[in-house]
């Protein structure tokens, strides 16, 4: 009989070593490192039994002789989650989910599964067969195409999947499921790999795709060893504040797809709510004026959006005055305000800033610099703007607004919307010829400064 292998890894990072240490050299964590068994003797292959409809390629081919079809995507009904995806699941594909506990994961795979007109494999570790149907009760109860299944062991899992022949495998979750071939718990980093490692096998040999539940550690990350992340197609974020409907979905990783995409769902009593027009949410609804508001043309992926940025001048009461930013860099505020004091000649050093992106969404788009400006000198001169102007500039250090990229969609959203006006940079290419919305060019924060104030 061979011998069973064993080694340390980190459970906080997944580092492997060769022997015990007190703290790991890559995460720099304390007593996180634990003895596991990482090979047994035997090891079969995931499959009990010859199937015929397996996918291999057992002979290199020319890259020319590969036949070079578009594979056709499964639509899961769901047109944010295949945006998201990049217009549906693909064939084979191997996608990880993560967010924090409870904040709807289970929720939406298990809506989109009761949608999907595919057979579907909904295989759950954490809540019995009854609990599921508590909750697809209040969602859509009569689907005839999701199939439930609650076992944490892949080779039985594997053994329903060969009965039932799914369309879509969902597994809920990673870190619950364990192979006879480790002998450490569930959620260990070893038991993690392997099950991972078999169902990818199984997704690329069968053409079949998998849907994966991962739970996330305190510091956001998905729980688990990092090659996780490696090994799967796609890495989904599910985000959002527990005390808030809203519920963004963002692609970290995607080999078929943009990582730029958003998906955007409102929480319901029956369900996951699909937000269409995310710019009605980002932009609050208010019947009287009020300085320090101002509109932003931004873009998330291929989709233009309308955000409110709202900023808060006041007096210093300590020594020190507060910079701080709520879905803005923090640093790029600082650099704003510098330039607004260099440049414009106002006196900020001595003042209280406040700024914040309302919806709960953090926006990295430079082209929301303008907007920034403008609520902060909204806010310092107690003036509010007009409701009808929104704005779309980078601001440069030496005070020049700058071109943003994709200008005339940013137009065309605000147009939308029912914006008058809108400032943009003068060296921005515009060949828009009828458009109902003025177009406002500046090249530096000295004119906008005096257009606003005027």
């Amino acid at each position: 009989m061979a011998k069973v292998k064993t080694s340390f890894f980190c459970q906080s990072c997944g580092t492997q070593y060769s022997k015990w240490q007190g703290q790991c050299n890559a995460c720099k964590q304390w007593n996180t490192i634990v003895e596991e068994v990482i090979q047994k003797p035997e090891k079969n292959d995931w499959k009990t039994t010859p199937s015929t409809n397996l996918k291999k390629a057992s002979v290199p081919l020319r890259i020319n002789e590969i036949n070079s079809a578009k594979e056709t995507r499964l639509n899961t009904i769901d047109s944010e989650f295949n945006r998201v995806l990049g217009g549906g699941i693909v064939p084979g594909s191997v996608i990880l989910l993560g967010g924090e506990p409870g904040i709807g994961k289970s929720t939406l795979l298990l809506q989109i599964s009761l949608q999907l007109p595919y057979k579907t494999l909904y295989v759950s570790g954490e809540e019995s067969q009854k609990q599921i149907k508590m909750r697809a009760e209040r969602i859509k109860p009569d689907s005839e195409n999701c199939f439930v299944l609650t076992e944490t062991k892949t080779q039985n899992i594997f053994k329903q999947v060969e009965a039932l022949q799914p369309d879509v495998v969902i597994i809920d979750s990673i870190q619950t499921l364990h192979s006879d071939y480790i002998e450490s718990s569930s959620g260990s980093i070893s038991q993690i790999k392997e099950c991972t490692s078999e169902l990818i096998k199984f997704a690329k040999e069968t053409a079949t795709p998998v849907i994966l539940i991962g739970h996330i550690t305190k510091d956001g990350n998905i729980a688990g060893p990092k090659i996780l992340e490696h090994m799967v197609d796609t890495v989904l974020q599910f985000e959002g504040d527990r005390n808030h409907v809203f519920r963004i979905l963002r692609a970290h990783k995607n080999r078929f797809g943009s990582t730029n995409e958003i998906g955007i769902y409102e929480m319901q009593g029956s369900g996951l709510r699909e937000v269409t027009n995310p710019s009605e949410i980002l932009i609050s609804k208010k019947d009287e004026d009020l300085s320090g508001n101002a509109i932003a043309a931004t873009l998330e992926g291929m989709r233009p959006l309308m955000i409110e940025v709202q900023a808060l001048v006041s007096t210093a009461v300590y020594g020190t005055p507060q910079r701080s930013a709520t879905g803005f860099n923090a640093k790029r505020l600082n650099m704003l305000l510098a330039v607004l004091e260099k440049r414009a000649g106002f006196r900020l050093g001595a003042k209280d800033v406040f700024l914040n992106i309302t919806g709960g969404i953090t926006v990295d788009d430079p082209a929301i610099d303008l907007a920034v400006v403008a609520s902060i000198l909204s806010s310092n001169e107690d003036e509010p703007l007009p409701k009808d102007v929104c704005f779309a500039g980078e601001v440069g250090l030496s005070g020049e607004i700058r071109p943003v990229q994709r200008v005339e969609q940013r137009i065309l959203e605000a147009e939308k919307l029912g914006f008058s006006t809108i400032y943009v940079s003068k060296y921005n290419k515009i060949t828009l010829k009828t458009t109902a919305i003025k177009v406002n060019l500046l090249s530096k924060i000295e004119d906008f400064v005096v257009q606003l104030i005027q």
